[in-house]
């Protein structure tokens, strides 16, 4: 069976990716941050007024340098409890720097973000507000996989 199924696969190489976990995420996102030069999006369901504060000295500085930031995130209101509040604070911090935050009425759980059309993060991680959970992220260095994800976003 698994020669038949090795003789039918045209498997090649998509792309050049590596695997991140929620310790070394942050280390190789905030370099991609750094190095951006015209766009950053990110789509994260959940903001935290923690992880807002910390990434926001960073999207500050890309901002001054040109860099375009777009955030999408789920209506505070579609939150329980404290996270409603926390949600609140951190769109504050992040919109007091200039980032473009897009509030979503639908129940996006996606978490992902594109930097300059080339660099694609996705995984279960919420960028903007995970603490203490194991997570997993894929950096892919991809124009086409950019575009794919772009598209996907933009038809639903």
């Amino acid at each position: 069976m698994f020669r038949i199924f090795k003789k039918q696969s045209n498997a090649s190489p998509l792309l050049s990716s590596e695997l991140f976990d929620e310790h070394s995420f942050y280390k190789e996102f905030s370099k991609d941050i750094r190095v951006a030069q015209s766009q950053i999006v990110i789509e994260s369901p959940y903001i935290t007024m923690r992880r807002a504060s910390e990434i926001s000295p960073l999207l500050k500085k890309a901002i001054r340098r040109g860099v375009r930031v777009s955030i999408y995130t789920r209506n505070p209101n579609h939150h329980d409890g404290i996270l409603i509040s926390e949600s609140i604070k951190g769109i504050e911090v992040l919109r007091s720097i200039g980032v473009k935050v897009y509030i979503c009425n639908d129940m996006r759980h996606r978490k992902l973000a594109m930097i300059d059309g080339y660099i694609l993060w996705e995984g279960s991680l919420n960028m903007l507000s995970q603490n203490g959970s194991m997570e997993i992220m894929r950096r892919i260095v991809s124009t086409d996989m950019c575009s794919q994800m772009e598209k996907f976003i933009k038809s639903r």
